[in-house]
Parts: C-alpha cells; structure tokens; sequence
C-alpha cells in the first residue's frame, strides 16, 4: 500500500513519543489523526504539523471516557475514508500518582484501588478498545499495521513500578494474543518500546540529565519500517529502539533489534538491557 494512500491513528498524539511518531508518519506523507485528552498540545502539533506531506487531523478525546473507541473511529472515517494504522501510545506514567517516584518509590501496599484501575484503564484496557474498534477495518482491507508501545522489561519486574509495570506487561501479554489470532489476516501487530528512561513528559520528576535520557526522535526508524510493505511478514514481535542500528539496512536492523512478544522464547536469558541515566 502507497504511503499516501495509509491512514494512522495515534493515541497520546500531542506530546512526548506521539508527537514525534504523528510528524514522523506526516513526513512518509501519512495522513494522521491525533488524538489526545488536551486540545492544547494538539493545536501546538498542528502549528508544528503544517510543513509536513501528509494531512492531520486531531481529536481531544479521554480515551477512558464512555464510547470514546467508537468516537475515535468516526472522527477517522468521517475524515480520512478508511482506517489502515493503529499506534496505541496513549499512557500513564508512575509520577502522575507519586511525584516524589524516583527518590522515594511508591510500594504496592501504598497503593489504593482507584489509582490501580486508572493504570489499567489507560495503559491496557484503552490500548483493547481502540484494537477491538479498528481492527475490523484492516481485516476489511487485508491490510494494516497494530504498533503498541509498552514498555522495557526492566520496568515491568523492578521494585516501585507495581501498577505502571503490570499494566504495561498485560498490553505486552495482549499484543501477542492479537498477533496469533490476525496470523493470515494481512494484519500485523507488534511492540515497540524506546529501551529505557526517555525524554517526555511521563517523567517529570526524573533527576537526570535529559540531554542525555533517551530521545523520543529514536522511535521514528523502527516505526517506519514495521508500518511499510517490507515488514508484511512480521508480527508478534518487540522492537527496543535503542538497539536499531540506522546504519544497517532495515530489515537487519531489525534482527537485531527485535525479539518475540512477551519474550516467549527469552527462557532463563539475561533480561534486557534498560538505559537508565
């Protein structure tokens, strides 16, 4: 499929990693719809937006608020025709409930159920929604892309990490339950993460240096690469960003930076590497 002929959606589209994948597919000539719960870092991404190939639509919109799947997927239609990319991005980091995460971390016990249930709303059960709605399009096609940013393994097993972790490793788990039941359907899904502690607003409080914390632009490889033609066959599979070697020509890149989904076959290997700064 021509890339001027793809339709992507990309949850927590305004800011951070969503931002940067929005113009990275914008720039493919892609047309996007963005959607975020603010309007404000979306009226900046349009302003940012408008030197880029592809068209953009943007939609604020909570995405744990009643019917929002179906509201997403009609802003889509109703603008674009057709449905062909789904980036579930949107989530919630550890701060946003403990402030004070990385000096003094939150402990499961500390934890109340409402603030469990949010995690899970956003991290896991928005990124099943948005799937469950869309996906029925792609299959229409026989064609489309699923990409599902969760995150480094490290982040799901570390101590201080209890609700962002197991969110984040239920998607993980959810990822390779939709690539075994899309197998032969012209539909791909796959994991991508950067590797470690990166440069957005999900860590605000993060005593380190962020010139030198993972930057978001380090996505945009990867990502072009499993929404093209070329990676028809790859599905079910994680891609660490950090580990893509720009140098090599994509598909070895890819080797490289690739493994199954919910590490099915990882056994008793060493966990993998997590930039931390």
């Amino acid at each position: 499929m021509n890339a001027h002929e793809k339709v992507a959606i990309v949850t927590g589209g305004g800011r951070g990693l969503g931002r940067t994948m929005v113009l990275g597919l914008l720039d493919q000539g892609i047309s996007v719809l963005a959607v975020d719960r603010d309007q404000a870092p979306l009226d900046e991404l349009t302003r940012i937006a408008a030197s880029t190939k592809g068209r953009l639509a943007t939609l604020a919109q909570d995405l744990t608020a009643a019917s929002a799947d179906q509201y997403v997927e009609q802003t889509a239609i109703d603008t674009f025709g057709q449905i062909n990319i789904l980036v579930n991005n949107a989530g919630i980091g550890q701060s946003v409930i403990w402030p004070e995460h990385w000096v003094n971390p939150l402990r499961f016990w500390n934890i109340e159920l409402d603030q469990w249930k949010k995690f899970f709303e956003i991290n896991t059960h928005a990124l099943f929604m948005m799937s469950r709605r869309m996906v029925p399009h792609m299959v229409g096609a026989r064609w489309g892309r699923i990409v599902n940013v969760t995150t480094s393994l490290g982040s799901m097993l570390r101590a201080g990490f209890a609700p962002y972790g197991a969110s984040k490793a239920a998607a993980e788990s959810l990822s390779r339950v939709m690539a075994a039941e899309l197998a032969g359907t012209g539909v791909t899904v796959n994991v991508l993460v950067p590797g470690g502690l990166t440069n957005t607003a999900a860590n605000p409080g993060a005593p380190f240096d962020r010139s030198k914390m993972i930057q978001p632009e380090v996505m945009l490889p990867p990502l072009r690469w499993l929404i093209s033609d070329e990676a028809s066959d790859v599905t079910g599979r994680r891609f660490v960003a950090t580990r893509w070697d720009i140098t090599l020509p994509a598909h070895i890149a890819a080797q490289h930076a690739g493994a199954p989904t919910a590490w099915s076959d990882e056994g008793s290997k060493p966990m993998e590497p997590e930039r931390i700064v």
